[in-house]
């Protein structure tokens, strides 16, 4: 089997049976486990070893416990609490872009963002929701450790491809860190007031703030809505799947064969004309958009009225991801070539 057949498979089994493995388990936020094990499979390479694990569990409980202790300073101190805040969110567009970090830089912008907004609202089920994700980080692991011996890497293949990742400069880190906290900042504060609808659009807004830092303003519009209208069609499929049979193993099935294709476009098995952060973004919004539908029915919501709402959402932040962008790209060359005017 080529190299690349095998990264498609095992992008798609990892993701497709620790979907299988959370929901079976009845863990809270059951569809970030998924989500986790996509971006943590993304990087071909080896799977991380008991140690490297242990080591991300106490890394992830810190970030995420963090969330925790924000609770009592938005209480009582809220615009210290914002500012706090602010800087986790830099903090997690900086390892994310410089550091090449960006499975840490997510838990890093969950915990002050997520974690904290839900603990607000509700204490004991922010607690449960950090458990459930570091529960579910070691479920992905696990479920990577069994599916890597079926579809092993490369080693000089991954070396390869790690020594040509292009670096991004300190100064070019810090303007997309900039850029994609002020695109989070306004969705964090919405949670604040109404949680139990923001925290998905947190998690769009988390992905999209990373998206952008690879593309400019000709290119945002095609990326950011794009892909959250893709995500939507491969969504509302899955559903239909499931309507017909709705159980765990055809929910398995079906996301199995989605996440076959999106790991073919972006591992090049099949020929497309976006980039990676595309397709992983149509991947990371379609787990988004099912798992609170799924939840839905549990709770006995209007599950098609809670998705379009949902949807809405995510296509106005799409929208202002791709109006931020605009309007700071702009400013940024406006003010570069005012600089050069005045130093010439």
């Amino acid at each position: 089997m080529s190299l690349q057949a095998r990264r498609v498979f095992r992008l798609a089994l990892t993701t497709a049976l620790t979907l299988v493995l959370v929901y079976a388990l009845s863990l809270t936020f059951a569809f970030m486990a998924p989500l986790f094990a996509f971006m943590l499979t993304l990087n071909p390479a080896p799977p991380m070893g008991a140690k490297r694990l242990l080591v991300l569990v106490i890394l992830v409980a810190v970030t995420t416990g963090v969330g925790l202790l924000l609770v009592p300073l938005l209480m009582y101190f809220a615009p210290a609490a914002v500012v706090v805040v602010l800087l986790g969110l830099y903090l997690s567009f900086y390892l994310t872009i410089y550091k090449q970090q960006p499975a840490l830089g997510t838990f890093v912008a969950i915990g002050f963002t997520v974690i904290s907004a839900t603990s607000l609202y509700d204490f004991s089920l922010g607690k449960m929701l950090v458990e459930s994700f570091l529960s579910g980080i070691v479920i992905a692991i696990v479920c990577q450790w069994l599916v890597y011996p079926l579809f092993p890497e490369d080693s000089q293949a991954a070396g390869q491809k790690d020594q040509e990742a292009p670096p991004v400069d300190a100064e070019a880190s810090r303007w997309i860190a900039i850029r994609g906290t002020l695109i989070v900042l306004p969705v964090y504060l919405l949670a604040l007031n109404n949680p139990s609808l923001f925290v998905a659009a947190i998690m769009k807004s988390v992905t999209l703030g990373q998206q952008t830092s690879h593309i400019d303003i000709a290119h945002a519009g095609r990326e950011l809505l794009g892909s959250t209208f893709l995500a939507a069609c491969f969504a509302m499929a899955v559903w239909m799947g499931l309507r017909i049979l709705p159980n765990l193993w055809m929910y398995f099935l079906l996301m199995l064969l989605t996440a076959i294709f999106v790991a073919s476009k972006i591992y090049g098995a099949l020929p497309t004309r976006y980039p990676t952060s595309f397709w992983s973004n149509v991947m990371t919004t379609q787990l988004i958009l099912l798992g609170p539908a799924i939840a839905d029915i549990a709770s006995s919501k209007d599950v098609y009225m809670a998705s379009f709402v949902r949807l809405s959402l995510f296509v106005v932040i799409s929208l202002y991801a791709w109006w931020m962008v605009a309007l700071l790209d702009t400013w940024r060359h406006r003010r570069r070539n005012a600089i050069t005017l005045k130093n010439s």
